[in-house]
């Protein structure tokens, strides 16, 4: 009885948006048809960019999911397996926040992706890193549900969406190179 209650609690807390002319009043809803995928920055980080010394695989140099951050990705991945919705891929940065976020979230293996790593602050290429996104996206068939755990800077490249810390956007990828955001799942 706890457990229910604890979900119910996780899905009442999440804000539901529904984006770009769609009404389907359950988001979740729209995450399971056909061609959309998420993209979603990593859950609560305290801090600013990445400190001095940062070194890709070091997570004692990065900086890192907060508890609480932990137990964001945790209730997501609760709520997204509660709703039915099984991502057939995982993929994230190679940073340790993003790592762990999609770790936590427990819905399957995750695989690194660096065109999903991090160009804030001089530390990669916006402009290469989303054509490479983008020449990913255009390779998934029909019936993938992928999972994308970013940055703010990669999810904004992408989407045009200034996401929060933990937020999921919803979108579709057309053959011609656009992306369409069908709709996004806050946390905070």
């Amino acid at each position: 009885m706890q457990h229910r209650i604890a979900q119910f609690l996780v899905l009442f807390s999440l804000t539901l948006i529904s984006t770009a002319g769609y009404t389907e009043p359950n988001v979740w809803n729209l995450w399971k048809q056909p061609g959309v995928h998420a993209i979603m920055r990593h859950a609560s980080a305290p801090g600013f960019g990445d400190p001095e010394g940062f070194t890709l695989g070091n997570c004692n140099t990065q900086r890192n999911l907060s508890t609480s951050g932990r137990e964001e990705a945790r209730k997501l991945g609760e709520t997204i397996r509660s709703q039915g919705i099984t991502p057939t891929a995982i993929y994230s940065s190679q940073w340790c926040r993003c790592l762990h976020t999609a770790e936590e979230l427990n819905l399957g293996t995750v695989n690194a992706l660096p065109a999903l790593n991090s160009f804030f602050q001089g530390r990669g290429n916006s402009a290469e890193q989303t054509s490479a996104l983008k020449k990913h996206l255009a390779t998934l068939k029909p019936t993938d549900k992928v999972l994308y755990v970013t940055h703010q800077v990669n999810t904004t490249a992408l989407t045009g969406i200034y996401p929060d810390s933990g937020e999921v956007v919803l979108f579709k990828f057309n053959p011609d190179g656009q992306v369409t955001v069908i709709g996004r799942v806050q946390t905070q």
